[in-house]
């Protein structure tokens, strides 16, 4: 369910819909400035998200490697896939905090899987995860190619899949489908670059394909790229979390 049409006693139809109830369930949400809110949770999902997609841009780019050495690479890519969890937890907790209350205390992990927010984040967060162990094994030297294979292309391809299938749930709560035009959007544009980036990442997990025979990568030149590519758009789409969180968000209406 990614929207609900509710009819008043005036005969007007109010619309509820899940991105906005979550990203604005409280008022404190878009307290403070556009670029500068650090009290509040969904200022720093887009700048933890945006830190972590710099970084993954960095180690990508062509000659960084060699500057800063394999090592150095490795560990560019690793402390961006900590932000990047860091962003799909506080973005996880988003989606729990505005779903059902039972009145209990509050729970850090919860099983709600009528509800698409909770299965796209959820998801996102499982692939930041994914990301932590092929960037972190990467960083170890010596690793034989069947190591290589097993525990860094392995979960970098997991990882690139969870990312994929998030981006296009997240997609579908935003348009109520699988197309739709709304380029007035914060929120359409930011799902936009976030699937395009995921499609790209996906595409960089394939050209990197590690052999366990060999521990040759089927092709370095365009995993970069890709890399490149979907660290720029979920660059560009952290970066525009921060004004959606800050727009005005009154009930659409209709005369019923």
């Amino acid at each position: 369910m990614t929207y609900v049409d509710h009819r008043r006693s005036d005969g007007v139809i109010e619309r509820w819909e899940s991105r906005r109830h979550r990203k604005h369930l409280h008022p404190a949400a878009s307290r403070g400035s556009t670029w500068w809110a650090p009290q509040v949770r969904g200022w720093w999902i887009g700048v933890l998200f945006a830190v972590g997609s710099v970084l993954f841009a960095v180690g990508s780019l062509p000659g960084y490697a060699s500057g800063v050495g394999v090592r150095g690479d490795s560990v560019t890519y690793f402390v961006g896939s900590l932000f990047f969890t860091s962003a799909g937890f506080l973005t996880y907790r988003e989606a729990v905090d505005a779903g059902p209350q039972d009145g209990k205390r509050r729970r850090v992990f919860v099983y709600q899987p009528q509800r698409i927010d909770w299965w796209a984040t959820g998801i996102q967060l499982i692939g930041t995860l994914a990301f932590n162990i092929s960037t972190g094994v990467a960083m170890k030297s010596n690793l034989t190619a069947d190591a290589a294979h097993r525990h860094v292309w392995r979960p970098d391809a997991f990882g690139s899949i969870c990312f994929l299938v998030a981006s296009a749930l997240a997609w579908y709560e935003v348009c109520h489908g699988w197309l739709g035009w709304q380029p007035r959007s914060w929120a359409w544009w930011i799902t936009l670059l976030n699937l395009v980036g995921s499609i790209a990442f996906g595409v960089s997990a394939i050209a990197g394909y590690i052999s366990p025979a060999t521990g040759n990568v089927h092709n370095a030149l365009r995993a970069n790229r890709g890399t490149l590519i979907g660290a720029i758009c979920f660059l560009v789409g952290a970066i525009l979390l921060l004004p959606e969180r800050t727009e005005e968000t009154p009930p659409e209406t209709a005369t019923g």
